[in-house]
Formats: structure tokens, sequence, C-alpha cells
């Protein structure tokens, strides 16, 4: 058990505030060779018993296939935030406990509302962008500054489709640590091809994928 009678009180009051629609939390999990599976399951489990309001899915990594392909998921454990009728792109790889805890529950209350939250000018400049971006933040559970990094870019993805944002809890998935040479944690990685370390107020988070963007477009006229 993750939640104590306390934190499940006050998380149900929580929910009866402020969620407004129904949230789906699609879960994709495996029962060997997961460090965290079981543990990720058993926390959104609790979780969703606290509001009729949360709707957990459960699937099979390795046999509901059709599902982990309509949701393009490659590693687990993977929860998908999505409302009742539209996948935002928000995706964790890894289990958001920790300070990760708090992204969790902004997500499922932002996805509940239908809005993201940014401010005008984030909303045009990220409603601009016309190629696909893949934001991946990777993090860890005890990084106090991780959240609003995971959060931004959730919220980015809520307003463009060509937009996916993914939690990538580090120690869970060193290969891809590695890959992108994490040596501190939040760090943002878009298309491969663009990063930046730590929590960037929203402004200049926006800027950074906006100039994401345009590297991508330059890179593909370079190839046509």
């Amino acid at each position: 058990m993750f939640l104590d009678a306390d934190d499940k009180e006050e998380l149900r009051k929580r929910f009866e505030e402020n969620l407004v629609n129904k949230v789906r939390l699609i879960h994709f999990t495996r029962e060997l060779d997961c460090q965290y599976c079981r543990e990720t399951k058993q926390l959104l489990t609790e979780l969703a018993e606290l509001s009729d309001k949360i709707q957990l899915e459960v699937y099979n990594f390795y046999t509901d296939t059709d599902k982990v392909a309509e949701f393009k998921i490659d590693k687990v454990p993977a929860t998908v935030i999505a409302s009742e009728n539209k996948d935002y792109g928000i995706r964790y790889f890894g289990i958001p406990s920790g300070y990760e805890f708090a992204s969790l529950l902004s997500d499922i209350e932002m996805v509940s509302r239908g809005t993201s939250g940014l401010s005008q000018r984030s909303m045009e400049k990220i409603k601009a962008i016309d190629v696909p971006i893949h934001i991946q933040v990777f993090v860890t559970p005890t990084c106090p500054y991780c959240p609003s990094a995971v959060h931004l870019a959730h919220q980015i993805a809520m307003e463009n489709d060509l937009i996916t944002a993914d939690m990538i809890e580090a120690i869970e998935f060193p290969e891809l640590a590695e890959k992108y040479m994490v040596m501190g944690v939040p760090k943002v990685v878009m298309n491969d091809i663009y990063y930046f370390e730590g929590a960037l107020p929203e402004r200049y988070y926006i800027d950074k994928v906006v100039e994401a963007a345009r590297k991508t477009k330059e890179i593909k006229e370079q190839q046509n």
C-alpha cells in the first residue's frame, strides 16, 4: 500500500473539488523482468479507487499488442493519461513516485478540466508548430525541480496533436539515460536533436520547444 488513510482522504477531497470530466489511466505492465511494474500498478489502483472520475485500464505489454500499437508503447511500466475520447500524448515511463507523484496529480486534474492552463502567448506559439515533436523529460523521484519540467511538457502536448511528451524515470531506464548522457535532472530532450537541463519558467521552456521545431524543419529541408 502506497497511500495511508490520511493521504486517501486528502486526495478524495482534492479530486472531488478539482475533477470535472472522466480521466483514463491507461497502464501497460508485465509480470517478469520489470523493476517497478508491480508497484506502479498498485499505486495507480489505489489512486483510481479514490474517485469515480478516474478509470484505470491495465494491459499486458506482451499480449495486448493492439493496445500497445495504438498508444505506441515501447517500454514498461508505462502510463497514458487521456480523456474519455482523446489521447493528448501524455506519457509516464517508470513509476511516478516521490516528487513525480505531484506531476501525476496535476496531469489528472488538467486532463479532467480539458484545458492546459498555459498562457495565451504559450498556446499560440505551441499551436503554430507544424512538425512532430517528441519531448522526453528525464527525472528521478528525489528531484524537487523535475515535476514542473514534466507538467510543462504535458501541458505543451495537450495543446498540439503533433507533440508527445514522456516522463522517463532515469534510474529505471539506465540505457536511455546513458544514450542521452543524462548527468543531471531534469534533462529535456526533443526529437533527439535538441536538449536543455534544469527547470525553466514557462516562457523560456516554450521558446526552447519552438527552437527545436525550427531545427527539425531545417534538418528535414536539408535531407530533401
